[in-house]
């Protein structure tokens, strides 16, 4: 999926989004959350805003672009999740760099979503994962970003099935 300049940038400041929703680099929690979408319905009292039509959210390194994007905060007013969907031509698409001295990692899926207090991501039907030169392809992969562990299984709750496939790079060749 290719990203899109953000053409139209809405600062989530009236979602009351916390520092700590940043995917990966420290740095990234310091930085303003942009989104640009064809269309915003916030609930501020229900703790959700969903943006729909060509959605592109950003934050320092992580990007996220979908069709669809809805976001969860807690009572506290901090974001708990961050669902993004594709189209049936289109996989939502997340990229963020784990470490400033690591390659970005990037993942698709018919449905990504962030758990910000986990800082976990879940990859979705036709899911794929590139992290550090490795590929990962299932049904469902599952990302846990601090630990940079990869979970990945064949099919989603019942639902198809898809082979885990996994490609691993000798790191002397990255």
């Amino acid at each position: 999926m290719m990203t899109r300049p953000l053409t139209t940038a809405l600062v989530c400041a009236a979602l009351g989004l916390a520092s700590h929703t940043a995917l990966a680099l420290e740095s990234d929690a310091n930085q303003p959350i942009e989104i640009a979408a064809d269309r915003l319905d916030l609930d501020d009292q229900a703790g959700t805003a969903v943006y729909t039509g060509d959605v592109d959210m950003q934050q320092g390194s992580m990007q996220l672009t979908a069709v669809r994007v809805e976001i969860e905060r807690n009572a506290q007013g901090e974001v708990s999740t961050v669902t993004a969907h594709g189209s049936d031509s289109e996989r939502a698409y997340l990229e963020q760099k784990p470490a400033p001295d690591e390659p970005v990692a990037k993942g698709w899926g018919d449905t990504v979503i962030y758990h910000a207090a986990e800082r976990r991501v879940e990859l979705i039907d036709n899911a794929e994962l590139h992290q550090a030169g490795d590929t990962f392809n299932g049904a469902y992969v599952e990302y846990f970003l601090d630990r940079q562990q990869v979970h990945a299984r064949s099919d989603d709750d019942g639902k198809g099935d898809q082979r885990v496939r996994m490609t691993l790079t000798p790191r002397n060749n990255q």
